[in-house]
């Protein structure tokens, strides 16, 4: 049975735009974790910055106290814009959104760098392995 992992199209991806230091956002087991940071890294050559402890505790409170429960805070989209411009600052050239639920709060425009959608590169890779195998 094929596996289609959700972390190579989105290295893929990140490595089609010629980078190779990004931010993910996502729940505290997929920021605390090692799982997700290490394939990036040693199959793809991607480092991933993380926010401080305390921001990421926000970023999971956020998942799922609100937007798991369909809430959209504009005081929590600014929270997330922080925090990405604070790892921009400190070199993040793009954003994992490493949770389902976080591109209900960000988008294209609330970022100075690229945000790669976990959710978006993972079904399109698994159309394009099902029409590659048709």
């Amino acid at each position: 049975m094929p596996f289609l992992h959700i972390v190579d199209p989105t290295a893929e991806a990140i490595r089609r735009e010629g980078l190779d230091n990004v931010l993910l956002l996502g729940t505290a087991f997929a920021m605390n974790e090692d799982f997700y940071r290490a394939r990036l890294q040693s199959t793809f050559g991607v480092h991933c910055l993380l926010p401080s402890m305390e921001d990421r505790e926000r970023v999971h409170r956020v998942i799922y106290d609100e937007l798991c429960a369909g809430v959209i805070s504009e005081a929590s989209r600014g929270t997330y814009r922080r925090i990405v411009a604070d790892a921009h600052a400190a070199g993040a050239q793009g954003v994992i959104l490493g949770c389902t639920e976080v591109g209900l709060l960000l988008s294209q425009e609330d970022s100075p760098v690229p945000l790669f959608d976990t959710v978006a590169l993972h079904a399109a890779a698994a159309v394009d392995f099902a029409l590659d195998d048709a």
